[in-house]
C-alpha cells in the first residue's frame, strides 16, 4: 500500500467491523507500515498469570497466543493538528495478546499490550500520561534491502527492564485478505484495545481500520 487513506475515506468503510463505529469524533489518525505480525501459541495457563484479572483471555480453538508486532509507523497526529516530520513517524514494536472484556451483555474481543517500545520520547511520554499504556523509549532502526526489512530495537527506557529484537522478515507470497474464521484473521482483525486504568479500572480504546493485506 503506498497511498495515505484520509480519515473520512477509512471511516466510510464500516462493512468488515464486527460492532459499529463509536458514536464520538475520532481522536488520532496513524499508518503503519513495513510491519510483520510474528505470533506463537501459548498455553492459557501461562497467559493467564501473565494478564490482570480484569481481563477474560480471548482463545482460539482453546489456545492464548503471543504476538510480536514491529512495523513504522507514519503520518501519525492528533484530530485537527497535521503530521509533523520531526514527530510523526517512528519505529515501533509491540508485545500483544489477546483479551475480551464485557460492554454491557456483549464482550468485545480486542488486544492487550505487555509493552510498547518506540523510538519517540514525546510519543511514548503522551501514551504513557494520557492512555496509560506501557510505552518504553527505545533506540530503533528500520531498512529496507530489495524486498527484506532489517528491523533492530533496544530499549532504553530507564528503570525499566531490558528488552531487544533484532531480526529481518520480508514477503513469501501473494497479498491477500484473511478468510471469516481463519486464525489469521482472528489474530489480525482486532478493533479495539484494553488496559488497567488508575484505580485498576479496565479502560478500552476503540480502533478502526481496513482489513489487513497480508
Amino acid at each position: 500500500m503506498t497511498t495515505f487513506t484520509r480519515p473520512a475515506e477509512l471511516l466510510a468503510h464500516t462493512d468488515h467491523r464486527p460492532w459499529p463505529l463509536p458514536a464520538g469524533p475520532w481522536i488520532m489518525t496513524q499508518r503503519w507500515q513495513q510491519l510483520l505480525f510474528a505470533h506463537w501459541p501459548i498455553s492459557p495457563d501461562v497467559m493467564r498469570a501473565l494478564v490482570p484479572p480484569q481481563l477474560e483471555l480471548d482463545l482460539f480453538e482453546g489456545q492464548a497466543w503471543l504476538g510480536v508486532v514491529p512495523f513504522r509507523m507514519t503520518n501519525v497526529r492528533p484530530r485537527g493538528i497535521p503530521a509533523l516530520p520531526w514527530l510523526s513517524a517512528f519505529p515501533e514494536l509491540n508485545v500483544r495478546t489477546y483479551v475480551r472484556a464485557a460492554n454491557g451483555r456483549t464482550p468485545k474481543p480486542g488486544v492487550y499490550f505487555f509493552s510498547l517500545d518506540a523510538a519517540n520520547p514525546i510519543a511514548v511520554m503522551v501514551a504513557r500520561a494520557l492512555y496509560r499504556l506501557p510505552y518504553f523509549r527505545a533506540k530503533m532502526t528500520v531498512q529496507q534491502q530489495a524486498d527484506l526489512i532489517q528491523y533492530r530495537s533496544q530499549r532504553t527506557h530507564g528503570g525499566a527492564p531490558t528488552a531487544e529484537l533484532t531480526g529481518q522478515y520480508g514477503s513469501v507470497g501473494p497479498v491477500y485478505t484473511a478468510a471469516a474464521g481463519t486464525l489469521e484473521q482472528w489474530l489480525t482483525e482486532r478493533y479495539c484495545l484494553y488496559t488497567i486504568g488508575r484505580r485498576e479500572k479496565v479502560l478500552r480504546g476503540e480502533i478502526h481500520h481496513k482489513p489487513w493485506p497480508l
